[in-house]
């Protein structure tokens, strides 16, 4: 080794990533890959929420200020010394992820920083986003361009020249015009200045691809009216970001068919879900697919049984051949076998010659992430009622052992046991762990609760009623209550709460399409009528109807 010969510092690596317009569901599988492996992550404040969701727990997040000038131009400020935190890091051999709104290409401070590490020889490389000028119209429901392929230009309307604007407006070309919500009007009283009929129709959509996104669609010579009767009111930040496509071939004036964003039928809703974000998962993700913002609020929590000598019991039994079956109905049953196995310094191995039934996918997800495949889900329902329809009778020819265990919480019902002792099975029923009722939620949830701002809450037990109401109050009467069955529903009415939805069948993601119907109906009659759609929290005493930002 040559001692005189220059060392070279080692470098980390840039990843340039663009998270898209705001919808958390179009960030691509590159973006999530990259999240995944970043030490460093510096992101837009914007899609903050969007791309964090998918780092490592402890990636390192530095602190970013803004500028004077960015907080009076954008109702979320722009980020200053971006570069600075980029190299820092690239420098110390990092790999650092610099998330940005939209496509990274279309960004310019994005490209200032991608100059700066090619200057110093750090490598990175480029991950594309869907453009908020993309993306935007495409969820508003306005296809940009029509069969004939009609040209399309983009503005930023902040920073476009005189020459931009005549340009366009003596052309017949669809505008995509980046602006805010209180300069949209003058930026459509350019294009008029220019050449463009005020009949032009045009929309603005603010806050697009989230589910607080609101279209209007009017001309270049009403938007002004439009926002008005809309009470649209100037905002001392600047106003918010919006986009406005503008031209004849932009499909605008078709835009009631062809909305399919803000149509979902529970666009914008705000609905409870009384049970934690790990049991409520494939819920809340049906719910989000219907347009609902779900919030988990756990009614119940888990506690270890009072006596535990039972489950030890048989946990050994398990281990020694006593069970032929062991069923499962609820994740919490599979956390608490799977605790028991590491304080005996077990794992799946010990599940080997005993058949694995299990109740619901989160279930066995669980189980399978413990390294047991279930040899038994229901078919049908997801429940005790639809294990047993598909749960083979005892046959002492083909069965060596007659017995069952069954871990469980304290409170279960007698269903699943009787229906075994009736299909000629030993159960040894197990406290497996016990429900409590939760702490109670953080005092701004207690209040949107009682004071109307969710705008439907699901009950998928009688305990969870009783327990939401016990630990945060009854829901305001404006709040859509929907029951997973009668039972529940009774216990609700008991509690002074108007029953509006009941599923037809006792199944959570049944109960959330009889929601989802509810609001779909909801809707139709709204529009029927010629009434505005608003939301339920909407209509409580003292809520003023404005357009949601």
């Amino acid at each position: 080794m040559n001692p005189t010969a220059p060392i070279h510092p080692v470098h980390g690596h840039v990843t340039f990533l663009g998270a898209g317009p705001g919808d958390p569901g179009l960030l691509t599988l590159r973006a999530v890959e990259a999240l995944a492996t970043a030490d460093v992550l510096i992101a837009d404040p914007q899609v903050l929420d969007v791309v964090r969701a998918h780092a490592r727990a402890h990636v390192d997040m530095p602190a970013q200020t803004v500028t004077d000038e960015a907080s009076k131009t954008a109702d979320i400020p722009v980020l200053r010394d971006t570069a600075n935190l980029v190299m820092t890091a690239a420098r110390g051999g990092k790999r650092v992820v610099r998330a940005v709104l939209g496509d990274p290409g279309l960004d310019g401070n994005a490209a200032d920083e991608m100059l700066a590490c090619a200057n110093e020889g750090i490598t990175f490389e480029v991950v594309p986003g869907v453009a908020t000028a993309v993306g935007v119209p495409a969820y508003a429901g306005v296809p940009l361009r029509d069969g004939k392929g009609a040209d399309v230009r983009f503005l930023d309307a902040r920073t476009a020249s005189d020459t931009c604007w005549s340009e366009v407006g003596a052309s017949e070309v669809t505008a995509v015009v980046s602006t805010t919500l209180d300069s949209v009007v003058a930026a459509a009283g350019e294009l008029v200045s220019a050449g463009r009929k005020p009949d032009t129709p045009l929309t603005v959509t603010v806050a697009g691809t989230t589910t607080r996104q609101r279209t209007w669609t009017a001309t270049l010579g009403s938007l002004a009216q439009v926002l008005k009767a809309a009470k649209v009111l100037p905002s001392p930040d600047g106003g918010q970001p919006v986009i406005a496509v503008v031209g004849e071939r932009s499909a605008a004036a078709q835009r009631d068919r062809l909305s399919w964003f803000e149509s979902k039928p529970l666009f914008g809703w705000n609905v409870l879900v009384p049970r934690t974000k790990e049991q409520a998962a494939s819920l809340s993700d049906q719910l989000r697919s219907y347009g609902a913002v779900p919030s988990e609020v756990p009614t119940i929590a888990v506690e270890p049984p009072r006596t535990p000598q039972q489950m030890e019991r048989a946990v050994k039994g398990l281990v020694t051949g006593r069970y032929e079956w062991i069923a499962f109905t609820s994740v919490n049953a599979v956390k608490a076998v799977r605790e028991k196995f590491e304080e005996y310094g077990l794992d799946a191995r010990a599940f080997a010659g005993i058949k694995v039934a299990a109740v619901g996918e989160q279930t066995a997800k669980s189980l399978i992430e413990f390294g047991v495949k279930p040899d038994l889900v229901p078919s049908g329902e997801q429940s005790a009622a639809g294990l047993l329809e598909d749960w083979p009778p005892y046959d002492p020819v083909f069965d060596p052992i007659d017995r069952v265990f069954l871990p469980r919480a304290d409170i279960a019902t007698e269903t699943l046991v009787a229906g075994l002792i009736e299909l000629g099975w030993e159960v040894d029923d197990v406290t497996a762990y016990r429900t409590v009722r939760a702490s109670p939620p953080p005092a701004e949830t207690r209040e949107a609760i009682k004071g109307g701002g969710f705008d439907a809450v699901l009950f998928t037990s009688s305990s969870t009623v009783r327990n939401l109401v016990g630990i945060a109050g009854k829901p305001h009467n404006v709040t859509v209550i929907a029951c997973i069955g009668p039972a529940t529903a009774k216990t609700a009415e008991e509690h002074g709460l108007r029953v509006d939805v009941l599923s037809p069948e006792p199944s959570v993601h049944k109960l959330a399409e009889a929601l989802a119907d509810f609001g779909a109906a909801r809707r139709d009659a709204a529009l029927e009528a010629g009434d505005p759609v608003t939301r339920p929290s909407e209509r409580r005493p003292g809520s003023r109807r404005r357009a949601r930002s």
